[in-house]
């Protein structure tokens, strides 16, 4: 089985659009009634959730009307959120055609317009046509990051901004597994903040800020433990993206944030 194979049978779940529903359900809302902020409990499936993704969109601030690529677009969180705060056009891939499938249906739920579509971040299936473009947790999926930032590269117009934000190795060993993002070392391919700096130069970019989420990473875990340990799970949260042991993958992330062993880092990059 091939790495993007493998890759994408992790994060397969069957009747996950039931799930979701039935989650919402659980809380009195129906497809008719669930809102844009309803999704964020599920859709932002990043570390540091949605204050990440804000953060993000403020330092990128694309033009209303421009073409903005979501690389991994998991649920649809990002591609939706530029949709409606900058007003984008917006297309979204992923490799998952679970993920794909369950996006465009809860955006079409949302009455957002999003270009959805199944494809690999190595072998984008577009020309150069895009003036922005995020990615927020695929390269820890990815081993050869100067092909995904090829990949990137090609498909944005000159001066185009890209928005990097993955879970990068800053120290020590690496977490326990399973994470959110890889059952173990055979599908993670965690990288220094170096190595995506040389492969994002060496695709033509120029790093024009960078820095760490760890700390809003960590606020935000810390803030969910308090809310189960009070109330008990939600009836809807990333425990529904992540399965029966999502408890287990998160309390390794969380071990492996404190340890500094990773965290999330954010690079605004602009195509030469």
């Amino acid at each position: 089985m091939s790495t993007e194979a493998a890759v994408g049978r992790y994060y397969a779940q069957d009747r996950l659009l039931q799930t979701v529903l039935d989650g919402f359900a659980a809380v009195g809302k129906t497809p008719g009634t669930i809102t844009l902020e309803d999704l964020r409990a599920i859709d932002e499936f990043h570390m540091g959730g949605h204050q990440a993704t804000v953060g993000l969109g403020e330092r990128l601030t694309p033009p209303r009307g421009s073409a903005v690529l979501d690389i991994g677009c998991g649920l649809g969180g990002t591609a939706r959120f530029f949709a409606c705060r900058f007003g984008c056009a917006v297309t979204a891939i992923d490799l998952t055609p679970d993920y794909v499938a369950v996006a465009a249906a809860l955006t079409k739920m949302v009455g957002l317009d999003v270009r959805f579509a199944t494809a690999s971040a190595t072998a984008l299936p577009f020309g150069a046509v895009f003036d922005a473009a995020t990615l927020l947790h695929v390269g820890m999926n990815i081993p050869d990051k100067r092909q995904l930032f090829a990949e990137a590269a090609r498909v944005l117009t000159p001066g185009a901004m890209l928005g990097v934000y993955d879970v990068m190795r800053t120290g020590g060993e690496g977490p326990a597994y399973p994470v959110a993002w890889a059952a173990s070392e055979a599908t993670s391919f965690l990288a220094a903040p170096a190595v995506y700096r040389q492969a994002l130069e060496a695709a033509g970019f120029t790093i024009e800020s960078e820095r760490s989420q760890r700390d809003l990473a960590l606020a935000g875990f810390a803030k969910l433990r308090a809310r189960i340990a009070e109330r008990g799970p939600p009836p809807v949260g990333l425990h529904l993206v992540m399965g029966a042991d999502a408890g287990r993958k998160t309390a390794n992330m969380i071990a492996a944030l404190g340890a500094g062993s990773i965290a999330p880092i954010e690079m605004i990059c602009r195509r030469r």
